[in-house]
């Protein structure tokens, strides 16, 4: 379809408008992902403009997540100047034959080219998400979703589903569009600036119940081959318990093995804010506490058992020589 489109074309205003509201899109939004102003977004949905520059629709149906036959103007049907004379019999009857031959001839050679069992080849973008096990009421835990070398290559749109009331405080690179109260987020990212992750910050609602489960989901849109999304595979469940984010066992203490986990994921994420010096307050005192009212983990130091001590075996006394024996 794109090769197909002439350097300027006739854009359905009103298709642009139904489309950006029921996706929930401002026209800000869509202006910054264009590259151009609100003022060209408002005169394009109001029919305003004749057409529009080839590029401009291309960047147009990315930012609307669109086919680009769904905002184009209708081309009008060309009504037939006179009815064609059929053919006359004789001649029709004198074509008909080889035709039917041709076709048949075809339809062989493909039944015996086609593999018994065939199958269809599709490029796949693959995503992966991490993380943590836990997340406690009012905390805040992060997330990241790893990509791969065709979606970095190609550019992609990512959308990051998480669970409706919480709240992403902070991503990077940052969200092209955020809606927290139904916990969609969504990134645009171009081939050039293809970074190989994306990270979030995300912050648990205090009125979270205990012993509850949360569930994340999200599908990447490459702009090469298939425009059907793909899903981002890894982790997609937490569970709400007062343990702490690199507390990955839930024993109530982050050890060295942990801690070193812990590290990689912060280096990994540094685009955002983790607290990696409460981190290691707690991995210095040996254990912690998640504070309810306060919404907070308390480092716990453990007392330092010292090792016992073996009883010391006296000597023999020696014998003197006037003693007996």
């Amino acid at each position: 379809m794109e090769n197909e489109l002439s350097p300027t074309v006739s854009l359905d205003g009103n298709a642009v408008r139904r489309i950006r509201e029921e996706k929930k899109l401002t026209q800000l939004y869509v202006a910054k992902v264009v590259g151009v102003t609100t003022d060209t977004i408002s005169r394009w949905e109001n029919n305003r403009t004749p057409s529009v520059k080839r590029d401009n629709i291309l960047r147009l149906a990315e930012a609307l997540e669109v086919d680009i036959a769904e905002i184009l103007e209708p081309a009008p049907a060309e009504e037939p100047e006179g009815a064609a004379e059929p053919p006359a019999p004789g001649r029709r009857r004198r074509l008909s034959l080889p035709l039917l031959l041709f076709v048949a001839g075809a339809l062989a050679v493909l039944l015996f080219a086609l593999p018994d069992d065939p199958q269809v080849v599709e490029v796949e973008f693959p995503a992966e998400r991490w993380l943590s096990s836990f997340a406690a009421p009012g905390s805040v835990i992060p997330v990241q979703v790893k990509l791969g070398p065709e979606a970095q290559e190609h550019g992609f749109i990512l959308r990051e589903h998480f669970p409706p009331g919480w709240v992403l405080i902070e991503a990077f690179p940052p969200a092209s569009s955020l809606d927290n109260e139904t916990g969609t987020a969504r990134w645009i990212v171009k081939p050039s600036k293809a970074p190989p992750r994306i990270s979030y910050l995300v912050k648990v609602p205090p009125e979270t119940p205990l012993e509850s489960e949360a569930l994340f989901s999200g599908e990447v849109v490459a702009k090469a081959g298939s425009d059907a999304p793909f899903p981002v595979s890894g982790i997609s469940r937490v569970e709400v318990q007062p343990y702490l984010w690199a507390d990955v066992d839930g024993d109530g203490r982050v050890d060295d093995g942990e801690m070193l986990q812990a590290s990689v994921i912060v280096e990994e994420m540094a685009g955002v804010h983790l607290d990696w010096s409460g981190l290691e307050k707690i991995w210095d005192a040996g254990s912690y506490r998640w504070e309810k009212d306060q919404h907070s983990f308390v480092p716990v130091r453990q007392p330092v058992e010292e090792p016992a001590s073996e009883p010391v075996a006296e000597e023999p006394k020696p014998a003197w020589p006037d003693e007996p024996r």
